[in-house]
């Protein structure tokens, strides 16, 4: 049995108009076949008050071939809306040494969303390290509850410029285009990063 803890993100993103704090952990217990995953991602809006996105999911994790996992489990948004989704998804390392993490989200009506993040590190010394970053969010119809918009609801591309300082802690910066959409509005905006990425 061994577990793994990695903050991958903790950090501030912001620019003249935005200021947000934002999170992105996983945790795992288990053997290399067989995993409970703990994820949580969200975000909290310093001018607001307020958590803009906030979810935690629960996963059992199966091995099912070289690098790759398949998971299901739940979610738990907790903010915009409280509520539960189903979850199904895989995670593991694609050719290239890409970094994949995906799911699929299926609520109590049956309305299903989507999240699948890539990501890839490249080494410019043995510490310091360049990671491009794509996040995309889609939703298959619309959901009036949540406010969401059928397609593309979310789409971020960056990067992010870390030094270890040891393997285990690493500060960075970096940038970031978010673009958004929802049924009250689309936005878009570039954003400055600073934050620490922290595993143990």
């Amino acid at each position: 049995m061994f577990n793994h803890f990695k903050a991958d993100r903790l950090e501030y993103e912001g620019n003249q108009g935005l200021h947000l704090f934002k999170w992105d952990v996983q945790n795992w217990t288990g053997t290399d076949e067989n995993k409970l995953w703990l994820k949580s991602e969200g975000d909290y809006s310093a001018d607001q008050n307020i958590f803009g996105r906030a979810d935690l999911q629960v996963l059992y994790s199966r091995n099912i071939d070289t690098f790759w996992d398949f998971q299901i489990g739940a979610r738990r948004a907790i903010e915009p809306e409280r509520t539960f989704d189903a979850v199904i998804g895989f995670q593991g390392l694609a050719p290239y040494f890409i970094e994949v993490d995906s799911a699929m989200f299926i609520n109590e009506k049956g309305n299903v969303l989507g999240r699948l993040t890539l990501g890839y590190e490249m080494l410019l010394t043995q510490r310091l390290i360049l990671q491009p970053r794509v996040e995309v969010n889609v939703a298959a119809q619309d959901i009036q509850n949540r406010g969401v918009k059928s397609g593309v609801t979310e789409f971020e591309a960056g990067f992010r410029l870390r030094y270890e300082v040891e393997r285990e802690f690493a500060p960075y910066v970096g940038m970031d285009y978010v673009e958004e959409a929802s049924l009250r509005e689309h936005q878009h905006s570039l954003r400055g990063v600073v934050g620490v990425r922290i595993w143990y």
